[in-house]
């Protein structure tokens, strides 16, 4: 998938100039940022706000936010920038940063949605009697000195999102979890030009989607579409995502690696010497990101995704543990990492569910004992983690604060 076209704007010199982030102006802008992007633009997603979340906020309302809610070094007045998320503000006034409606609710007058939060406005916190409330400093918009130069800027509202965008970026079009079955029914490109056996953007090469003789064929064969072009997305092989308790395989993770075009189908053809012969289907390799081989699969690209990811905790009790953990030869997960839960969609994971990290628990020897008994220490609290992606029995999470690192077998639990 190409990255989404920037949008270009150019301004005349000036000294100062007032920027507007009324909402009334936000919709003219997405209009035109859309029309110039073109096909490749993509408008704002919506953000949700679920009845449980708004009683809360206007509970809330009604009185402010206790003080012990508040965290210990919250502060008087803070200035929203670039490069904030939800989970920061949220993190710098509570306790409890997956409270974030207690947080809306503290602002409700001014802040309707609590997704819609931009650089430059400024919070200020006050506090009356035992309870606390969040305001915005003023209606009127900063006042930016601008330089006369050309600016690009994606094609978005200038809100700040609630997760760090580059951090799951790749997790929602580059990754799909797939069942045995489905991997091994998988297109397999089987050929390259001069049988070279790795391959890059603009190199034609051949797949199969059936396998067996031309007598005994099974599968489906690719088949290219007459109306638009088939893209399709390069997966490496497929790794098996193991329970660490069970050892039972989850599900297969695909990563990919690049992207293709079908170009012709794949048919029984005539060879030569008038025999009948095997014809695969064509494919130009439009994208890639490593050299893509003789054996890689190919799958429907994974459609994006646009989600507001709401920070909130699990309705029910949830355990399980920690599959893999993302990153080349990492053992350890730190902050702003991505990990692969056993847990999914079947057992009630949901976008935004914000779990808590375990320590996994150790057995030590007391020596102080002549015994010299096993002594099993219990897991600790290690840190929290945001639920990004649902699969049936897997989920992807973000760890978003942390005390020690996170490695396979650690357990989560409810905040």
């Amino acid at each position: 998938m190409k990255p989404q076209r920037p949008l270009i704007w150019f301004r005349a010199p000036a000294t100062h100039a007032r920027l507007h982030r009324k909402a009334q102006w936000r919709p003219m802008l997405a209009a035109v940022a859309i029309g110039l992007a073109g096909s490749a633009a993509v408008a704002a997603p919506p953000y949700p706000i679920t009845p449980q979340q708004r009683s809360t906020a206007q509970q809330v309302a009604q009185a402010g936010v206790p003080l012990a809610e508040l965290a210990p070094n919250a502060p008087e007045r803070y200035t929203v920038k670039r490069g904030d998320t939800l989970w920061d503000i949220s993190a710098l006034y509570l306790k409890r940063p997956w409270r974030w409606p207690e947080l809306w609710g503290m602002n409700l007058q001014q802040i309707r949605n609590p997704h819609l939060i931009y650089p430059g406005q400024v919070l200020v916190l006050t506090r009356v009697g035992d309870r606390a409330v969040l305001q915005l400093a003023s209606d009127e918009p900063p006042t930016l000195k601008l330089s006369p130069r050309v600016r690009a800027e994606r094609i978005d509202d200038g809100s700040i999102p609630a997760l760090p965008p580059g951090a799951i970026e790749p997790f929602l079009t580059d990754v799909e979890v797939v069942d045995e079955q489905a991997h091994q029914r998988a297109p397999r490109i089987v050929a390259g030009p001069e049988a070279r056996v790795l391959l890059g953007p603009g190199d034609r090469a051949y797949a199969r989607g059936q396998v067996g003789p031309s007598a005994a064929l099974s599968g489906d064969a690719l088949e290219a579409s007459r109306q638009r072009p088939r893209l399709l997305a390069i997966y490496r092989n497929a790794t098996a995502l193991k329970d660490p308790e069970t050892g039972e395989v989850l599900g297969y993770e695909a990563m990919a690696v690049g992207r293709a075009q079908l170009v012709r189908s794949e048919r029984n053809g005539e060879g030569p010497d008038g025999q009948p012969a095997l014809v695969p289907a064509t494919v130009d390799i439009l994208t890639a990101r490593e050299e893509v081989r003789i054996g890689d699969r190919l799958l429907p690209p994974t459609a994006r995704e646009s989600r507001a990811y709401v920070p909130h905790a699990p309705g029910q009790p949830v355990q399980g543990q920690i599959v893999k953990v993302h990153g080349d030869a990492v053992r350890f997960a730190g902050q702003n990492q991505v990990v692969v839960l056993n847990r999914g969609r079947e057992h009630g994971l949901e976008v935004g569910h914000v779990l808590a990290l375990l320590k996994a628990r150790t057995q030590v020897t007391d020596k102080t004992d002549d015994a010299r008994p096993s002594l099993l220490l219990p897991g600790e609290r290690n840190g929290l983690m945001m639920v990004f992606r649902t699969f049936d029995r897997v989920a992807y999470a973000l760890v978003l604060q942390i005390t020690d690192g996170v490695q396979i077998g650690d357990r989560f639990v409810n905040p």
